[in-house]
C-alpha cells in the first residue's frame, strides 16, 4: 500500500504560506524552495513585479530632455526618459516594426532610432518616420506610437508600472512621507549609479538590507562598529513597507546632519532609516546621505541590481562636497563588497541539502513581514490587512 505525504505535493507557495501563518514570534526564515525554485519565480514576476511600483532611479539624473535609462521589467523592455517639454515619461523600449529593442542603457537622445530598420520616435514616443513605407497602402504613420508605460515621481524617485490599476505611489507610500518627511528626500542629490549583477536571488539581498542584525559581524570593517543592537528598533510596518532605524553615533560623521543645518534638532541629527519599499526597493536614509538598491531577478540564482546614492542638499552645497562624495563612496563600495560576499554565501547555503531555515530574531520583524507580503501576493485572494506605522516609532517630524 502506498502511503500519501501531502508535505511531498505542497507548492513553494503552500510551503510560504503555511511558514507566515505562525505569530512573529515562532517565526521562521523562509522555505528553501521560495529562494531557488524557478516555478515560484514565475509567480514573483507575474503577480508581483508585472503589478506593482518599481524603481528607475532618481529623478535628477534625467534632468535634460532626451535624458534616458533602460530596464527590463518581469520580461518587458522598458525605456524611461524625460520628454522635452521636461515630463517624465515611460514606454515600450520595442520598435512598434519588426520588434526590435531599441535603446541600451543610459544616455541622450534627440529621438529614438531603432537600430534594425531606422524607424524613428519622437520622445513622446509618436512615430517620426519610416523609411521606404509608402508602398505599403495599411502604413499610417500617425497611428503608429510607443505604448505609454505608468510613470510618476515620487519624493524624487521614478515610480514605473505595468499595471494601470496601481494606486499612485503618492498614495500607497503616504506613510513613508508621514515618517520621513523630515528629512525631505526629494532635495537629496544623486551622485553614483551603477548597475550590478551577483549570484543571488533578489529575496535574499532584500532581507540582508531590512535587518541590521548582521552589521556588527558582517561589516566588522566598516559600519559595524556604529551600531548597537541593544538600541535598535524594528516597529510593525505596513502593507506597503517596512523600517526600521538606527541611532548613530559619530564614527561616521557623514550620517549625522550637517553641522550647519539648524532645522534638524535632537534625534532627527542622528537618526538613520531604513526603508523597504515592497516589492524591490531598498533606502538606506540619513540627515547627511542615502544610498538605495532597487532589485529584479535574473533567475532564481542572480539578482540584478541598481545600486546608487548620494548626498543630501546641505552636504552637497559644502565647499568640501567633492571631498564628501569621495568619503560616501568609498564607505559604502566597501559596504556593498561586504553585503555581496554576506548574501552570495547564504545562496550556496541554501542550495544546499542540509540546511534548514531556522528561528529569526526579534531584529528580523522586517523579515518576518516581507515574507507575508510575498505570500499575499503569490497566492492569490489573500486579503491584505492594512496597517500603519507602530506607535514604537520615534516622533521626528
Amino acid at each position: 500500500m502506498t502511503i500519501h505525504d501531502p508535505k511531498l505535493s505542497r507548492s513553494p507557495a503552500d510551503e510560504l504560506a503555511e511558514n507566515v501563518s505562525v505569530p512573529f514570534e515562532a517565526a521562521r526564515a523562509m522555505p528553501k524552495s521560495v529562494y531557488t525554485s524557478p516555478d515560484f519565480l514565475s509567480l514573483e514576476l507575474e503577480h508581483i513585479f508585472a503589478r506593482e511600483w518599481l524603481c528607475a532611479g532618481r529623478a535628477d539624473s534625467l534632468a535634460a530632455p532626451g535624458a534616458y535609462l533602460t530596464m527590463e521589467i518581469a520580461g518587458e523592455p522598458v525605456v524611461v526618459l524625460r520628454d522635452r517639454e521636461g515630463k517624465l515619461r515611460a514606454m515600450s523600449n520595442v520598435c512598434r516594426h519588426r520588434m526590435s529593442t531599441m535603446l541600451e542603457g543610459r544616455g541622450t537622445v534627440r529621438s529614438i532610432v531603432c537600430p534594425y530598420h531606422a524607424w524613428t520616435y519622437n520622445l513622446d514616443g509618436t512615430l517620426r518616420g519610416a523609411p521606404a513605407m509608402a508602398a505599403n497602402e495599411s502604413f499610417c504613420r500617425s497611428d503608429i506610437a510607443l505604448p505609454q508605460i505608468r510613470c510618476e515621481e515620487w519624493l524624487g524617485w521614478i515610480m514605473v508600472s505595468l499595471n494601470p490599476d496601481a494606486p499612485s505611489p503618492a498614495e500607497g507610500l503616504k506613510d513613508v512621507e508621514a515618517l520621513v518627511g523630515y528629512l525631505d528626500m526629494a532635495s537629496y542629490r544623486e551622485t553614483f549609479r551603477e548597475e550590478h549583477r551577483w549570484n543571488t536571488n533578489w529575496k535574499v539581498l532584500g532581507e540582508n538590507f531590512m535587518e541590521s542584525y548582521h552589521l556588527p559581524v558582517c561589516h566588522s570593517g566598516t559600519i559595524g562598529g556604529s551600531v548597537d543592537l541593544m538600541k535598535m528598533t524594528c516597529p510593525t510596518g505596513t502593507d506597503a513597507f517596512n523600517y526600521h532605524f538606527i541611532y548613530k553615533n559619530d564614527e561616521v560623521p557623514l550620517s549625522l546632519a550637517h553641522p550647519a543645518n539648524t532645522t534638524l534638532v535632537g534625534d532627527q541629527r542622528r537618526i538613520t532609516w531604513l526603508l523597504s519599499i515592497y516589492p524591490a526597493l531598498f533606502i538606506t536614509l540619513t540627515p547627511g546621505y542615502f544610498w538605495y538598491l532597487s532589485l529584479h531577478p535574473d533567475g532564481p540564482d542572480h539578482v540584478k541590481i541598481v545600486y546608487g546614492g548620494g548626498l543630501s542638499a546641505d552636504y552637497v552645497n559644502d565647499p568640501e562636497a567633492e571631498r564628501h562624495f569621495a568619503t560616501l563612496k568609498g564607505l559604502l563600495d566597501h559596504v556593498n563588497d561586504e553585503d555581496r560576499g554576506c548574501t552570495e554565501r547564504v545562496y550556496k547555503g541554501l542550495c544546499g541539502r542540509l540546511g534548514d531555515p531556522g528561528p529569526l530574531s526579534h531584529l528580523e520583524r522586517p523579515n518576518f513581514e516581507f515574507a507575508q507580503y510575498i505570500s499575499r501576493r503569490v497566492n492569490a485572494g489573500a486579503p491584505d490587512s492594512a496597517g500603519a506605522p507602530d506607535a514604537a516609532a520615534p516622533v521626528l517630524a
